[in-house]
């Protein structure tokens, strides 16, 4: 199965994950950012902005494709099962700020980036993955501890 230029599950699968964060956005209004360091700052941001764009457009790429059917059903499902923890993590932390839940929040989006890069063989959604990681889970801890 092949996308073209654009990758519509991508972009659902993005949306799908934005929309809990602008829920908590809007409930925390003014809430500031603890961590102090200004690289791991800015390196969660490119890798995030990154993953965000790499998900939908296939720069560098040509575009998005599967080498089989197995490799799609593992990206729907995958994705799928994944957003299906994200949100229901993501409704538990809005109750109850937990240290565990703030973490599995930052890890499970870095999982969905990093699964769909490999599958899609999207090597630049990948480096942007393991980026947004990084920078993600640091900012994470720093601000939950």
């Amino acid at each position: 199965m092949s996308f073209g230029w654009i990758n519509v599950f991508g972009a659902i699968i993005v949306v799908l994950m934005l929309v809990p964060n602008v829920v908590y956005a809007l409930k925390n209004r003014g809430e500031e950012n603890r961590c102090t360091n200004r690289w791991m700052n800015l390196l969660e941001q490119i890798g995030r902005y990154g993953c965000i764009a790499f998900m939908w457009f296939p720069l560098l790429v040509g575009k998005f494709s599967f080498r089989s059917v197995p490799e799609m059903t593992l990206y729907l499902g995958g994705n799928g099962a994944l957003l299906a923890v994200y949100w229901f993590v993501y409704a538990r932390y809005l109750r109850e700020r937990t240290r565990r839940r703030a973490l599995t929040l930052a890890v499970v989006p870095a999982c969905i980036f990093l699964m769909s890069g490999l599958l899609l063989r999207h090597w630049l959604l990948v480096v942007f993955a393991l980026l947004f990681a990084v920078g993600h889970i640091y900012v994470t801890t720093q601000n939950v501890a």
